[in-house]
């Protein structure tokens, strides 16, 4: 039997949150668990928009890459 482990090269996530320290805290969990699968931060956009309500509503996209 032979088993074959495929590394991710790279992983793009989304996050959203209404306010800036739960988008934080969501983004930083799963950088940790990206750390466990060699996966580093590549680049973060973030964007802020305005829900039906009038509060603030705030996205981000992170892409994590193989550390090399």
């Amino acid at each position: 039997m032979n088993i074959q482990l495929d590394l991710f090269e790279d992983k793009v996530e989304f996050f959203e949150a209404y306010d800036l320290k739960t988008l934080e805290k969501k983004i930083n969990e799963q950088i940790d668990h990206n750390k466990a699968i060699m996966l580093m931060v590549h680049s973060v956009h973030h964007q802020v928009q305005f829900d039906p309500d009038g509060r603030k509503y705030y996205t981000a996209v992170v892409h994590f890459k193989r550390k090399k």
